[in-house]
Formats: C-alpha cells, structure tokens, sequence
C-alpha cells in the first residue's frame, strides 16, 4: 500500500501501546510570553533570553531572545545550524542586506559570522531561536571573545532563578539529556 493509498485515521481513539521506556518527557509552555518577568534571564543590559528547550544530550537550545534597546547586539560565529523566527520588532545583520521582522524565518548555517543590529526605531524585539552547538563571540577580526552553549545557558538560569525566588531547579522544566 502507498501513502497515497492510505485512509486517514479519523478515530478519536488515542495510541493504545506505552511510549518507549527511553523516550523523554515533551515539554509544553502554555504561556511563551510569560506574565511573569521573572522567567527572563538577563543575558546584558536590556536583553534577556527565555528558556524553551535546553536539550544537554544534542547540545542544542530553543529560547526567546528579548532586545529593548537599539544598536549593535553581538558579533558572533556558529559552527551549526540556526533557526531563527521573528515574533516582534525587527532586526539584521551587519553583513547582509535583509531584514528580519515580525512573521520572519531565519536559516543561518553553520559557518556563519554576523553582527546582529536591532534598528534606532525598534521598541522591541523578540525572535525564537534554535541554536546548535554553541555561539562563539568574536571581534571583527575573528578573534574568539566568548562563547555560549546549552551548558552556559543553563548555568545562567539555574543563577538567575536562584537569585529571583523561583529557584535553581526551576530550569528543570526545560532540560532535556
């Protein structure tokens, strides 16, 4: 039988059998902007980012990215894939001639370098991303000023949920091995 030759099941009947044993739990976040600020771990003065998926056995994590100001971002290089969905405001890179906005999708692969600018005009900006691997802060030169990776983001937010009153084990929730 082909797919095309195939019925759709239309039984409101849900699976029958157990998931596999070594199957991890999904994660739902019924609230992505969340009411309560908390939840935003500052990454540097008017920016923060909120976790969705730190997956430590992939080495991947899916976030929020929050910018309230304008001007330079980072410059910044990813040895992996990276997937980007603008939810408001707008942004670019420094070495590209597009412009990412509201309802944009962003592939960036893996080699790629750029400075992220979010414009004079930009009250807000907030972008769902998907990053691989790590993001490795350079200087317009290459040289290597820092690095980020699903290990680091959670250390950041084990910090800031300790320090906030939601507690160091509130990250939980989003970590995957």
């Amino acid at each position: 039988m082909s797919v095309s030759d195939r019925k759709l099941d239309q039984s409101r009947m849900p699976y029958q059998l157990p998931m596999p044993a070594e199957a991890a739990p999904e994660i739902v976040v019924p609230h992505v902007l969340p009411d309560d600020e908390r939840v935003w771990v500052p990454q540097m003065e008017n920016v923060w980012f909120r976790p969705l998926c730190l997956h430590v056995g992939q080495g991947y994590w899916v976030n929020l990215l929050r910018v309230r100001k304008s001007g330079v971002l980072s410059r910044h290089r990813h040895p992996a894939p990276v997937h980007g969905h603008v939810l408001r405001g707008r942004w670019h890179y420094l070495e590209h001639d597009w412009v990412a906005e509201t309802g944009s999708y962003v592939f960036e692969p893996p080699g790629e370098t750029h400075t992220l600018v979010v414009p004079e005009d930009c009250e807000e900006m907030i972008t769902l991303f998907h990053i691989t691997g790590a993001m490795i802060y350079v200087d317009p030169w290459g040289k290597v000023t820092g690095f980020e990776d699903v290990f680091s983001k959670i250390d950041m937010c084990r910090a800031h949920y300790a320090a906030n009153g939601l507690g160091a084990d509130y990250v939980e929730r989003f970590i995957r091995r």
